[in-house]
């Protein structure tokens, strides 16, 4: 098979023309000749595999509009999801021909990065919040010592740095606490931890606030295990001279295995529900050993979705109706054909073929719904407090700066960004309870 024949032939008789294509290009036929394609994978039948391959390379070239550049994704990610189990041989031939198979991430520099996660809300909603909750809990406190688990290398903590020297008391000792190794997830950067913590340092030293930066070689595949040992013993000594203790949890929590890493007996139940194995995960005792530490606040971000189903379809279906907002806010503020814009679209998806074509621990892409971190939370014995009304005045501006799409609205005690009424991300605040 040569690799022009997967756009090309028909591989059955009586498809439509290419002509005859255009009532599959609306987004949610799209969507269900994805869900027909991942169930004949997953059947191992490749005739009808091979049928809707051939409808949805006509309709959704990776060049085309949003939707059809999302559903491109998603379409290489199942060919790719073929490949790796063997069910079709011949969708694994496809792979091999594909000429647009592989997905070729950046590798940032840290200005890169920071131009990069400023061209949209995605990040900064986070950045702002957090940074405001964290600067109310930590008023009167002369030693402050945040956690950064963050998935863009420390990136909001310049801004905190400004406004913690600018404090009416003076600035405190600064301590910045992050797992050392490096990432295996997206957004790359082209510095070891110790080159950024040594920028770290100098920015804040030219701000004359004093920092002292460490990073403890930990991991998300373990609940960051190595981490959690040192605060703890950190804690023991530095809890009574009145440190506060920070835990800024930045769209990572979600890479940590959870229940559904490890396979599940069969059963009938709603594929969506929770079902909890006889031993905790690994997400939940992070949880119980944050909450042992006794932190001055914890925040957490991060994307409002659930891609947790141990059952294709379901995690397809969640994937497609999640992930089509990067695909259509891009157009607001990166033009086609530039370099960032193709950063950004890789990133989304390394996301779609990590959510879709792989299992097990290799699929680290479990995000999961904020009410389900609630539950979590509320589990591990954690208080949810709310953001003020400063808070959301600092967000609204932010929001001001960016397309008109974005909006914010408040769920309880937690701020959540939209995007055309749709949620994308949210953030919450936590204390002992």
């Amino acid at each position: 098979m040569n690799k022009n024949q997967i756009h090309q032939a028909r591989p059955w008789p009586g498809f439509p023309t290419s002509k005859g294509l255009a009532s599959f290009g609306d987004a949610n036929c799209m969507e269900q000749l994805l869900v027909h394609c991942a169930n004949a994978i997953e059947s191992n039948d490749a005739t009808l595999a091979q049928q809707i391959l051939w409808v949805l390379n006509n309709i959704a070239p990776p060049d085309g509009d949003s939707n059809q550049r999302l559903t491109s994704a998603f379409l290489r990610a199942l060919i790719v999801r073929a490949a790796k189990s063997g069910s079709c041989k011949m969708l694994a031939a496809m792979a091999n021909a594909h000429h647009n198979l592989s997905v070729e991430t950046h590798t940032f520099s840290v200005i890169e990065l920071a131009n990069f996660v400023d061209l949209t809300p995605w990040h900064r909603f986070g950045f702002t919040t957090a940074n405001a909750a964290i600067l109310e809990a930590v008023e009167g406190y002369s030693v402050i010592h945040i956690v950064d688990l963050s998935s863009t290398y420390c990136m909001q903590i310049p801004t905190l740095i400004d406004a913690i020297a600018n404090r009416f008391e003076g600035p405190p000792l600064m301590k910045l606490t992050v797992p050392g190794v490096p990432k295996d997830v997206p957004p790359f950067l082209d510095l070891t931890y110790e080159e950024l913590g040594s920028k770290l340092v100098n920015f804040a030293r030219s701000r004359n606030v004093m920092l002292e930066f460490r990073a403890v070689p930990s991991t998300h595949a373990d609940g960051f295990a190595s981490l959690i040992d040192q605060l703890r013993l950190q804690h023991l000594v530095y809890a009574e001279a009145g440190e506060a203790l920070v835990i800024n949890c930045h769209m990572m929590l979600h890479y940590i295995p959870e229940e559904t890493s490890s396979p599940l007996p069969n059963t009938n139940s709603n594929p969506y529900t929770f079902q909890p194995t006889s031993n905790p995960s690994p997400r939940t005792m992070f949880l119980e050993a944050l909450r042992g530490l006794n932190p001055t606040i914890a925040i957490l971000v991060d994307e409002d979705a659930d891609l947790t189903s141990n059952n294709l379809v379901c995690r397809l279906r969640s994937a497609f109706n999640y992930l089509w907002i990067p695909y259509d806010t891009v157009d607001t503020f990166l033009p086609i054909g530039s370099k960032q814009r193709q950063w950004y679209e890789a990133n989304i998806c390394w996301k779609v073929e990590n959510v879709i074509a792989h299992e097990g621990l290799q699929r680290v892409e479990r995000v999961e719904s904020k009410s389900r971190w609630v539950q979590r939370m509320r589990n591990a014995e954690f208080r949810g407090v709310s953001f003020g009304d400063e808070t959301v005045s600092e967000v609204k501006t932010m929001l001001d700066e960016h397309a008109a799409g974005w909006g914010l609205k408040k769920e309880d005690d937690d701020l959540v960004l939209t995007w055309k009424g749709h949620n994308v991300v949210f953030a919450t605040a936590w204390v002992p309870g």
